[in-house]
């Protein structure tokens, strides 16, 4: 008999998160054996008359393809994927391969050339901005090695996280949309990090179990050129199967003009691969109650409680500020007192001190308030 709580999962994902109605077609992406969440979405999509179609991913086999894919092939890979997602109300992506590093030792120009004929048309420019759209993780062992965790506790962690209130998360994060939506000037102060810019115009985007599960933050986008100062991130992070520690940007009008890491050649090469990937995209503060440790997943990582993520890279068009790359980079940094604490600070007002909300409109999201 399967775990009852792979069905309460796909009942929030389908009913919550996509709240998909009847005749809605819902695309679930799966990679690699995850065949009793799969199984689960399928009758959870029937149940309420969508219509389920599952496009299954090996990670083994995309690497091979990857090792000597051609710029032709991915455009068609893309045309074909693109024109079937135009017929799509719905999206899903299971994610998070058995091995987190299948694709290590491809050539960055591959990743690179994949990421701007694929990824950029394909995720960024039809799902994510024309259908209704959620990460789903799911109690995959590598993730438990990743977390250092147990397979059992990583499990029981991850259903607890995926399957909270959301609709109270929701109630709770309306003041804070609304203070950023009316906000202008930003400062964030910190261990090593003193940094200033504007978010004047450019709107907010709650994020409460509707696109990511786990989920918990609001996110804006900095007006592109205003940004200046010092960034010291604090939580690990991977990306193009590197793992980085210590990132340390320097930031002038709006430029990383200056990037340090454990790997700094990596980095910089990241930062160099398009003119955008050295402005910033994304501005999200964080408050997921149950989601405190880093775990080098950015699904979990960036929703944190008392983090916030600064992204270097492409903006969403929800909250467009101009910035374009193939490159969208989510690095955190948790301002709770253990991990040297910090100030958020908004139109000079202190609106969250050591990864507390301190306006009593906010404190609903402190996580007291919201387990």
């Amino acid at each position: 008999m399967g775990d009852p709580r792979y069905a309460q999962l796909a009942k929030t994902v389908v009913e919550y998160s996509l709240d998909l109605q009847p005749g809605e077609k819902v695309l679930f992406s799966v990679n690699d054996d995850q065949t009793e969440i799969t199984t689960e979405l399928i009758k959870a999509a029937y149940a309420v008359g969508a219509l389920p179609f599952v496009q299954q991913n090996s990670s083994k086999v995309r690497r091979e393809l990857f090792k000597n894919v051609t710029q032709e092939q991915v455009e068609l890979m893309a045309q074909s994927d693109l024109a079937f997602m135009k017929q799509m109300d719905a999206w899903a992506d299971l994610g998070n391969p058995q091995n987190l590093y299948e694709f290590r030792g491809i050539s960055a120009e591959k990743m690179k050339m994949f990421a701007e004929k694929y990824v950029v048309p394909v995720h960024y420019e039809e799902r994510v901005n024309n259908t209704k759209w959620v990460l789903v993780p799911t109690p995959m062992e590598s993730m438990a090695q990743k977390a250092e965790m147990a397979t059992e506790d990583w499990a029981d962690f991850l259903f607890n996280v995926t399957t909270m209130d959301y609709g109270k998360m929701e109630e709770a994060a309306k003041p804070l949309k609304e203070l950023m939506d009316r906000t202008d000037n930003v400062r964030i102060i910190g261990n090593g990090t003193d940094l200033t810019f504007s978010i004047k115009g450019v709107g907010s985007v709650m994020c409460v179990g509707k696109r990511n599960l786990p989920d918990g933050e609001v996110f804006s986008a900095p007006v592109r050129d205003s940004i200046n100062g010092v960034l010291q991130y604090n939580a690990p992070t991977v990306y193009q199967n590197t793992s980085f520690d210590n990132v340390r940007f320097v930031f002038r009008d709006g430029k990383i003009v200056e990037a340090t890491a454990n790997n700094n050649e990596k980095l910089n090469e990241i930062l160099d691969t398009d003119e955008g990937a050295r402005y910033i995209g994304e501005f999200a503060i964080a408050f997921n109650p149950y989601v405190l440790e880093p775990m080098r997943n950015i699904l979990f990582d960036e929703k944190i409680a008392g983090s916030f993520h600064f992204t270097p890279g492409q903006c969403y068009d929800q909250t467009p500020n101009g910035n374009k790359s193939s490159v969208h980079w989510d690095i955190v940094n948790i301002q709770r007192p253990e991990y040297g604490g910090g100030e958020i600070w908004f139109d000079d007002v202190l609106i969250r001190k050591d990864g507390l909300f301190v306006l009593p409109e906010l404190q609903g999201l402190n996580p007291e308030n919201l387990k």
